[in-house]
């Protein structure tokens, strides 16, 4: 987890072709970024109420790193904690974010606040415990301090 500048994203439709083709499963594994979790995220949240992102983002997201080759074991793949804690992130700046701003705006905002770093768990977490096979299978409560 490391403290780069993410990259941003410069249209709307630069996020939606993520979230499709993540959805498909035609999503390349090297453009499965950070950034990318993260966008794909948000326009689930905003632009699929068809989706039921708290049950069926783990299974999405299994079975797109399976199509792209990845297995989802103690060591690599699905994260459960990590997921669930970005995904309480996203959920936490769009309470607070202005949700008129064009989406590729509000993502850029989103992975420039706190919530979008990629290190944001460790402050909640200790890396041990975060990294821990039981972090990736199951949710785990943070060991550090509450999530806000």
């Amino acid at each position: 987890m490391s403290d780069t500048r993410p990259r941003l994203f410069s249209s709307d439709a630069e996020i939606e072709h993520l979230g499709e083709r993540f959805l498909a499963r035609t999503l390349p594994k090297e453009e499965w970024t950070h950034e990318a979790h993260l966008a794909t995220t948000t326009w689930l949240l905003l632009r699929r109420p068809d989706i039921d992102v708290d049950s069926d983002l783990p299974d999405l997201i299994r079975h797109y790193n399976e199509s792209v080759g990845g297995v989802n074991s103690d060591s690599e793949g699905y994260h459960e904690t990590i997921t669930r804690v970005f995904l309480h992130g996203v959920r936490l700046f769009l309470g607070e974010a202005d949700r008129r701003e064009p989406l590729h705006e509000l993502v850029n905002e989103l992975l420039l606040s706190p919530m979008g770093r990629r290190d944001w768990p460790l402050r909640f977490y200790s890396r041990e415990r975060l990294l821990s096979v039981e972090a990736r299978r199951s949710f785990v409560p943070p060991d550090l301090a509450a999530l806000p």
